[in-house]
């Protein structure tokens, strides 16, 4: 067909991923993803057959390059608490390296997930509750081997951090710099040691 184009199927859904990640999802239009991908809107139809399908698309992999990779590469970590520190320093890196200040895509679909259809909100409840766990057996393992206190509860614990986790990734969208992102790794530390 004359509309049809040939092009690497991973670049593309990389640039669709920065496209979503600076624009939100709403915001993002099949115009503003022909131009970031570099693709004409035939192609990105055939491929992709919608936009909701290509954030689909765009979501998980962006969740598997980042966050799963991330936490796979931590889970092989002896120390529990060296893990949990080198999350937080992982996402401070991160998050000064985005000039654009466009953020996590999983953390900003999930400031809009009231807005998002089913799917997706599954998407990031399991992807949520993944990250969540992380700590969890991160802190189980740290009382183990007497490096997070006994006294602190696993379950609430994890849920703190993790919220900690999103604050830092809305936080550093442009209102805190490395001093205030570090700061909130510090006091994540804090919560292993009560």
């Amino acid at each position: 067909m004359p509309w049809e184009k040939e092009f690497d199927m991973d670049v593309a859904v990389d640039r669709a991923m920065d496209v979503f990640r600076a624009k939100g999802y709403a915001a993002t239009s099949i115009s503003d993803l022909q131009t970031g991908m570099g693709i004409n809107k035939g192609s990105l139809y055939n491929a992709f057959k919608s936009k909701a399908n290509l954030f689909a698309v765009a979501l998980d992999k962006y969740d598997r390059d980042n966050r799963q990779q991330l936490l796979r590469d931590l889970d092989g970590f002896d120390d529990p608490v060296a893990a949990i520190s080198a999350l937080f320093d992982a996402l401070i890196d991160q998050s000064m390296q985005d000039k654009q200040f466009a953020g996590c895509l999983l953390i900003n679909t999930a400031l809009d997930l009231p807005n998002q259809p089913d799917s997706v909100r599954a998407f990031v409840t399991d992807a949520m509750a993944d990250f969540e766990a992380f700590f969890h057996r991160k802190i189980v393992a740290g009382q183990r081997l007497g490096t997070i206190s006994p006294a602190i509860d696993p379950t609430q614990t994890a849920k703190s951090l993790l919220s900690l986790v999103v604050g830092l990734r809305v936080l550093s969208r442009g209102v805190f710099d490395r001093d205030g992102l570090t700061a909130i790794r510090d006091q994540a530390l804090r919560l292993l040691h009560d």
